[in-house]
């Protein structure tokens, strides 16, 4: 393991060779906050089949804690489960179930469990409140890292390479089902690729406009195949979602990186809003500038490229309606000054909602402020203006 900047900024390792239990976190370079003795499945080696009582190795993640009253004497009070068999473990073929970090109410013996790994009571009961949901968990033979933190080539290339597949996602580009190997897709999904391409082909011809925002993208190394965590913002006009993903990348012979599995995780809604809302309030401000200015200078060809053909305007209800309108009124009253201040953005269905304090003055000496809202929809890789209301204060 490295101390690459974008590995999560927290994860558990576990040495089977010292049978030691370490949490770790990123503090550049990366720090060993806990180590603590622990013990790991009777048997050596990888995890193969149900039964076979040794510990998995790779890369995984605390799903929850496990609820209930617990044999203190095996698992202690407290214990946490791990999501084995990941993807790529089901694509190898291997079974079993029950992969659990837990307690140890007995003394604690070096290769001790059924496959989990345990920690003395005392322990574990230390670290509950401390391992959430989706903290990662590295198992492997023997743990090593270094404290180099120069970018890692592969991580760097994965976490531009989640960013691109959204990007393409949200284009409606073809190019988007390249990312994934679909036979192992196929496997680990539970559903044909092709089925799987055809329902999103479906979607991108349906809707007029998808948003795709991933972002807190991380990055960790398998011992065959890497793991991309991240936040996923998707919006339509019919649906928004909110969700956490993991990707699962291995190397094709072509010498591409493919997505072979994929899991969700639980995100805060409220939260990736507010993240998408912040980073869309730069193309609505550079909207709103080229509107104003278009206006200002009473350029109609410019000024109604912010329109969408069927916008409306009070009583102007499409956008040849607000063009006559603007044409007659600029013929005998030019803008001289036009400002929007205390601008707000918000989501609406169409798209997004821009509030703002309009002031406006012509050349006739009239002059007048009050609220204006709009709303913008998406349009290629801008916004166009689908509404516009206007009150005098």
């Amino acid at each position: 393991m490295s101390s690459q900047p974008a590995g999560p900024e927290m994860f558990l390792g576990i040495d089977k060779e010292s049978q030691t239990f370490f949490m770790f976190g990123k503090k550049s370079p990366l720090t060993v906050l806990r180590k603590l003795t622990c013990a790991t499945g009777q048997a050596q080696g990888d995890k193969l089949r149900e039964g076979d009582k040794r510990t998995p190795e790779g890369v995984y993640f605390v799903e929850e804690k496990v609820p209930g009253k617990l044999d203190f004497e095996l698992y202690g009070n407290h214990a946490f489960s791990l999501n084995f068999p990941n993807p790529v473990d089901r694509l190898k073929g291997k079974t079993g179930h029950g992969i659990w970090i837990h307690g140890r109410g007995k003394q604690l013996l070096a290769q001790d469990t059924r496959g989990c790994v345990a920690l003395t009571a005392d322990d574990i009961k230390n670290l509950d409140g401390q391992i959430p949901s989706g903290t990662p968990v590295i198992i492997a033979k023997k743990l090593t890292w270094t404290k180099d933190t120069t970018p890692d080539a592969t991580a760097q290339h994965l976490s531009e390479r989640v960013r691109q597949w959204a990007s393409d996602w949200q284009n409606k580009r073809e190019r988007f089902f390249d990312y994934f190997q679909a036979e192992k897709f196929s496997k680990t999904e539970g559903v044909a690729f092709n089925q799987f391409k055809s329902h999103k082909q479906g979607i991108f011809a349906r809707q007029p406009w998808i948003h795709v925002m991933v972002d807190n993208v991380r990055v960790l190394q398998g011992p065959d195949y890497w793991v991309t965590t991240f936040d996923q913002y998707y919006r339509t006009q019919d649906l928004v979602s909110a969700v956490g993903k993991r990707f699962y990348w291995q190397k094709e012979k072509d010498g591409a990186w493919r997505i072979v599995g994929g899991e969700y995780t639980d995100a805060a809604p409220a939260t990736l809003e507010t993240r998408y809302l912040t980073s869309k309030r730069a193309e609505v401000d550079k909207l709103l500038k080229g509107w104003l200015e278009s206006w200002l200078a009473a350029d109609i060809e410019k000024y109604m490229a912010y329109y969408a053909d069927d916008a409306t305007n009070g009583r102007q209800q499409n956008a040849q309606a607000i063009r006559t309108f603007k044409q007659a009124l600029w013929t005998s009253k030019t803008p001289v000054r036009i400002a929007a201040e205390r601008v707000e953005v918000a989501i609406h269905k169409q798209g997004l909602k821009v509030s703002f304090q309009q002031i406006y003055e012509d050349s006739s000496g009239h002059s007048d402020t009050g609220p204006k809202t709009l709303v913008i929809a998406p349009k290629g890789d801008g916004w166009v203006i689908l509404n516009e209301t206007w009150g005098k204060s």
